[in-house]
């Protein structure tokens, strides 16, 4: 569905976007994760037609992003990061505004809005002008109008940005539903438990792919370990791990401390760094390391 090659986008010296190489196949929930200002918007926007790259190339849906962009357009749905419906209008006439702009036949036009409206909980809300609704009501709409063409490929743009969590969980839910029927999904997002829920990512941190694969994937490559632990002199204990350069990291988990090694023990390493100053632990668990661990593994490596 979607296969980009070294594509690059520079904005005057600015360089947004460096060397992105991406293959995204059909029916996948594939996720771009990085931090803000690390490229994630800046490549969707390319891989939608609405930026030429700088150099490279990308095929969306058989179509060339820089010759064809047009088509590319008519063959995807595109959520961004901001709401940007029509507040002055009605939630069934943003749906059937986009259904004409997206082309669908005035035969079906009524048909489909209608089954979108069921779909996505918008029913009581057909008449309820859309600058009034909630954030997570909000979504949900521009969810809808980005669908109601059915496209073979959606791509969302941080599309739970200041959403609460509830409204964070249903959206997911509706994306995986998405999915099943057989859409392609490209979302970007900085949230690390949303990344869990994709089928792929790609880690992106400053223009450049840091990797790519399932969340358990990446995570083992990074040979990461986890232990967590309580220690009668927390202040003590997190100094005495920080200075320690087997450890990757030492954060505080309420009470807990949370601390990561790479390709070593950690249960070995914080028994004999704390045994070593006189620092007592109270306990000492065994811990899952996470894609944010991997992530911020991965950034701090490239910033070193």
């Amino acid at each position: 569905m979607v296969l980009a090659e070294t594509l690059a986008r520079r904005f005057g010296d600015l360089v947004a976007v460096r060397d992105v190489s991406l293959r995204i196949e059909r029916g996948e929930v594939f996720g771009v994760l990085g931090p803000n200002g690390a490229g994630k918007s800046t490549t969707i926007r390319m891989l939608c037609g609405l930026l030429d790259p700088s150099s490279g190339r990308a095929t969306v849906v058989g179509h060339d992003v820089a010759r064809e962009p047009e088509a590319v357009k008519a063959n995807i749905g595109y959520m961004t990061q901001r709401f940007s419906l029509y507040e002055d209008l009605s939630v069934v006439e943003n749906l059937e505004f986009y259904a004409a702009v997206y082309g669908v036949a005035r035969a079906r036009r009524r048909a489909r809005v209608d089954e979108v409206v069921a779909t996505t909980g918008l029913s009581d809300r057909r008449r309820q002008l859309a600058g009034t609704l909630s954030g997570g009501w909000k979504q949900r709409l521009a969810l809808a109008c980005a669908t109601i063409h059915e496209p073979p490929l959606l791509f969302l743009d941080e599309p739970t940005a200041g959403v609460d969590p509830v409204s964070r969980r249903a959206f997911w839910e509706r994306i995986h539903e998405i999915a099943h029927a057989g859409t392609t999904i490209v979302v970007t997002t900085h949230y690390m438990d949303e990344a869990e829920r994709c089928h792929r990512l790609a880690f992106i941190f400053r223009g450049t792919v840091l990797d790519v694969g399932a969340p358990d994937d990446i995570v083992a490559r990074r040979g990461l370990r986890v232990v967590e632990l309580d220690a009668r002199d927390p202040a003590a204990a997190t100094a005495a791990l920080e200075a320690s350069p087997e450890i990757e990291e030492c954060g505080h988990f309420g009470r807990l401390l949370r601390v990561a090694t790479r390709d070593v023990d950690p249960e070995e390493v914080v028994r004999r760094v704390l045994g070593e100053r006189g620092i007592e632990i109270t306990t000492l668990l065994p811990g899952r390391a996470t894609v944010e661990d991997a992530f911020v593994s991965m950034v701090r490596e490239d910033e070193a």
